[in-house]
């Protein structure tokens, strides 16, 4: 890997969380490739997702994405699946992050090519967004997703939502997949001591930005059926301009009116070292802190 002169990162979700062989599936298409390699992935039985966290070379991690897009479509069947993340498709969203020696602009270009081949080769309706958006209001994932799998019928039809590339109809098992290029991106939930699924919803609302809460912040309600409890679960945008930390603070501060604790959080996938030395040096009261006093950073350089 650090022969690679350009690095892009990818970061695909699948609607499958809990068929293991399934998963790893499709996972081996990133596995023993030439130019890729991949860094992690993790299922949920409740959101019934996987995130697969991956890096090459853009044309070598391009053909691994499009294989892991045939697997997903191939075994994965939306007309037969349930949880509590929501999800357009069997490749729900695909991801390219610039990461060395390599620009926002190129990963616009990686994400156009991959979602014009991946809806030639699969018959798929994509869109583009974020970054690679071709309309303002495609840009915000939650605006793409709306109405989910089972609403994306009737959604490709509305002359607002016509397909970037593919068919203006939604594939009858593997729904329909965004494509784009963004920002790193950290998912962060927080669990609460409860299993009131309202009190999480109140608390997304509240601290997500389209509520009036933080600004690079995204957040949802979520039930953990199998632990009993519920959880706030958050998309962090921009971890540079809303930290971590004040996430955290902001759920406990808004779960406290209900008399309910936060009893821990996750992050899934990976997350910028950055990330989290700016939330350790919150909570340490470090004084003039910086990522090059970390010692795996200074031996990186």
């Amino acid at each position: 890997m650090s022969n690679w002169s350009k690095i892009m990162e990818c970061v695909p979700n699948f609607s499958e969380g809990r068929d293991l062989e399934k998963i790893e599936k499709i996972a081996g298409a990133f596995r023993a490739k030439e130019g890729v390699k991949l860094l992690d992935y993790s299922s949920d039985r409740d959101h019934n997702r996987s995130v697969i966290t991956v890096v090459g070379e853009p044309q070598a991690l391009k053909a691994s994405v499009l294989e892991a897009i045939g697997l997903a479509v191939e075994l994965i069947d939306l007309t037969a699946h349930s949880g509590q993340h929501p999800r357009m498709g069997a490749v729900d969203v695909v991801p390219f992050i610039p990461i060395r020696g390599c620009t926002m602009e190129e990963a616009v270009a990686l994400s156009k090519e991959v979602a014009e081949e991946a809806a030639r080769r699969y018959n798929l309706p994509v869109f583009l967004y974020e970054k690679s958006a071709s309309a303002p209001h495609h840009e915000n994932l939650a605006n793409v997703r709306k109405g989910e799998f089972e609403g994306l019928a009737e959604k490709v039809k509305l002359a607002d939502w016509t397909p970037d590339y593919g068919p203006a109809q939604c594939h009858p098992t593997a729904g329909g997949v965004a494509i784009g290029a963004r920002m790193p991106l950290v998912a962060y939930n927080i669990n609460l001591g409860t299993d009131n699924l309202a009190v999480a919803d109140s608390i997304a609302r509240k601290i997500r930005f389209v509520g009036g809460g933080l600004r690079y912040c995204k957040a949802m309600g979520v039930e953990l059926k199998e632990r009993g409890i519920v959880q706030v679960s958050i998309n962090m945008t921009d971890y540079t301009r809303t930290a971590l930390y004040r996430a955290f603070e902001l759920v406990r501060i808004e779960a406290r009116r209900y008399g309910v604790p936060v009893v821990g959080s996750e992050i899934i996938g990976l997350v910028p070292m950055e990330a989290l030395i700016d939330t350790a040096a919150y909570y340490l009261g470090l004084e003039d802190f910086t990522i090059n006093q970390v010692l795996e950073s200074r031996i990186m350089e």
